[in-house]
């Protein structure tokens, strides 16, 4: 490939990742040993928070009315987009039977988990969205118990308006208490609640450790890492549009990698002139993430053609990917690899992110070449059964028995053994391995 480096990352997304790992491993540990008062130790250190750890009705009540009644419609127009498309997503997924040879049955269920932990980050941000991504789906897979958790401020407690989109997004309990504790309160089932089956929802490193250590004791979305964000875009693009999209994804964290791949030079070179002062314009906050993410980790690559453009995505293989470029239905049916698509200038990340309905939990650092998002399939178990008559099951046994004897699995043989002899008593077989 020919692609050229206008701009080239001096980190990745690993380049800065610390090892958090026994620090996580170390309180998950001490929480598992010590249960709920171990917990409302680390809440008090690091959340410097000692308030109710599980809301009440009266407290969520009160947190909900401190909500404005434009940001309230606001949210509920979110959830009902994301519930929406949930709903649709769950329709795809449906119980079916099929009789593979005369007389056996088999067939395949879907069932949702027990209970669902959703973590909703609320430190640097309160990400309120996730509330509504998290919640809304656990709800849609029909699970019985959703337990949604944030980090509480001091003196303060849950953002409000987060309270306000679990609570109407269906959350059970809501807890307030955030990071390694918060995830193994749900996931040990602390405080008397019932123990989480799947964590989902975004957070920090501490986080995300957190889960990636709890998983095979406890299903989980994914690993995550920091956010990033690709965007394709060819001559017919608009330079403040792409600068603009950049910027509102390099706020997202000092290491929330972003790329601008295109086969036009003339753009390029002007999104590069451009970011500084788009950069400047932001709030102190934003302002550090995003110069911070573009100057360490950014890339803009220029590439021949389209082909190469697409090609580099795949390689990229990024959690959010824009198109801006003529021909999107080229795009759409070339695109492989990416968390979620938003085709055309009239789309973007931040619409996704939000309101959109499609969900913003997305995989990152890569991980979109092997999987997808957040979706209600991701609270559903599938699991099969068959049954079948005694005829029916006859040409099965057979081949049951010669193949677990070629393998060498003389039980597995006999369970077919049996069940041919007892069936058909007047019947000779051949179960031997050869011959």
């Amino acid at each position: 490939m020919t692609i050229e480096y206008l701009k080239k990352a001096s980190l990745t997304s690993k380049s800065d990742a610390s090892d958090v790992q026994e620090t996580v491993r170390a309180i998950l540990a001490d929480i598992e040993a010590g249960g709920d008062q171990v917990a409302l130790d680390y809440a008090a250190k690091f959340d410097r928070y000692e308030g109710s750890i599980i809301l009440s009705p009266e407290e969520i009540e009160t947190a909900c009315a401190l909500v404005p009644e434009k940001l309230k419609a606001d949210i509920r127009f979110a959830h009902d987009n994301v519930r929406r498309f949930a709903e649709t997503q769950k329709a795809t997924l449906t119980d079916v039977e099929l009789e593979v040879v005369p007389g056996v049955i088999t067939g395949q269920k879907a069932i949702p988990v027990d209970a669902a932990g959703c973590y909703v980050p609320g430190g640097r941000y309160s990400h309120i969205a996730s509330a509504i991504m998290t919640v809304t789906t656990a709800k849609v897979a029909g699970c019985k118990h959703i337990m949604a958790c944030s980090p509480p401020r001091p003196g303060v407690g849950v953002a409000p308006a987060i309270v306000y989109a679990a609570h109407i997004c269906g959350a059970d309990t809501i807890m307030a208490i955030g990071g390694v504790q918060g995830v193994a309160a749900m996931a040990f089932g602390l405080f008397g609640l019932p123990k989480a089956k799947i964590l989902v929802g975004p957070g920090n490193q501490f986080v995300a450790e957190a889960k990636r250590m709890l998983f095979g004791r406890v299903g989980i979305d994914m690993i995550a890492g920091p956010t990033d964000s690709l965007i394709l875009a060819d001559k017919t693009a608009d330079p403040h549009i792409v600068t603009t999209d950049l910027v509102s994804q390099a706020e997202h964290g000092y290491n929330s990698p972003v790329w601008l791949v295109t086969d036009d030079r003339a753009l390029a070179e002007k999104v590069i002139e451009m970011i500084p002062a788009y950069i400047a314009d932001l709030p102190e906050v934003n302002r550090d993430n995003a110069a911070a993410a573009w100057r360490d980790y950014a890339e803009v690559i220029l590439c021949a053609d389209r082909e190469e453009m697409a090609a580099t995505s795949d390689r990229y293989a990024p959690e959010h990917l824009t198109v801006m470029a003529d021909d999107l239905d080229w795009w759409l049916d070339r695109l492989s690899c990416y968390g979620s698509l938003f085709l055309g200038e009239e789309s973007t990340v931040s619409y996704g992110d939000k309101a959109a309905g499609t969900n913003h939990v997305l995989p990152t650092s890569g991980a979109a070449s092997y999987t997808g998002g957040l979706s209600v399939h991701k609270y559903m178990k599938i699991v099969t059964w068959q049954r079948g008559t005694r005829e029916g099951y006859k040409p099965v046994a057979e081949a049951t028995a010669r193949i677990a004897r070629l393998e060498g699995m003389e039980g597995h043989a006999r369970a077919a053994d049996v069940r041919l002899a007892k069936y058909f008593p007047d019947e000779t077989f051949d179960l031997t391995a050869n011959g």
